[in-house]
């Protein structure tokens, strides 16, 4: 069915792939739990086997691909597309998905072996960063849940050092006395700046 199908399963597509298995295995019969215990372990154990071999990378393109380039420096590979039965109509939705109407706007469009796709625009038409402009910013910090639907996130208490006695306090100054009455609150890894939502 294409690389594709990884990433883009549609509910005919599920429908179809569970229709096949339960037509496979009606023919067989199982007598008894030790037989069925028997088939899961072999079908188990040849699945790990599976994942170990493909970790060599001999092996790797046998079992997983390898990516293809189904655009170069602007141009489109029909043969790329043929055979990874990628349609050009999926490919162009894609890249406008991403912000590219273009195609001469970008260097490689790659289709990843898991149904991805990788696309890398040329320099000319990529967004200016500060660092482009030799800039230099200041680390806002990551936002870091700690109350959702009005219960705490102990763990994540824990990942900035912090524990509920100190939530309380927090809240409280914020005019916040009930975690009922909160729906989403986040506290930022640089300065434990606090972020309320009441869903409201």
């Amino acid at each position: 069915m294409g690389k594709t199908v990884l990433a883009q399963l549609t509910p005919p597509d599920l429908a179809a792939i569970v229709f096949l298995i339960t037509l496979s295995i009606s023919p067989l019969k199982v007598n008894g739990i030790g037989q069925a215990i028997i088939g899961i372990v072999t079908i188990v154990v040849m699945y790990l086997l599976l994942s170990k071999l493909s970790l060599f990378r001999l092996l790797n393109r046998l079992f997983i691909g390898h990516p293809s380039i189904l655009i170069k420096h602007g141009k489109i590979s029909k043969k790329e597309l043929r055979k990874t039965r990628f349609s050009l109509v999926d490919l162009l939705s894609a890249i406008r998905a991403a912000g590219y109407p273009n195609i001469q706007d970008l260097d490689y469009v790659i289709l990843e072996p898991n149904g991805n796709l990788s696309i890398l625009p040329n320099q000319a038409v990529v967004n200016l960063t500060p660092r482009h402009l030799n800039i230099e910013t200041d680390y806002q910090g990551l936002p870091i849940a700690i109350i959702v639907e009005g219960k705490i996130q102990h763990k994540n208490l824990r990942l900035i050092h912090k524990d509920e006695k100190w939530l309380q306090e927090a809240l409280e100054n914020k005019g916040f006395h009930q975690l009922n009455n909160i729906f989403y609150a986040a506290v930022s890894d640089k300065d434990h700046s606090l972020i309320i939502d009441t869903g409201n």
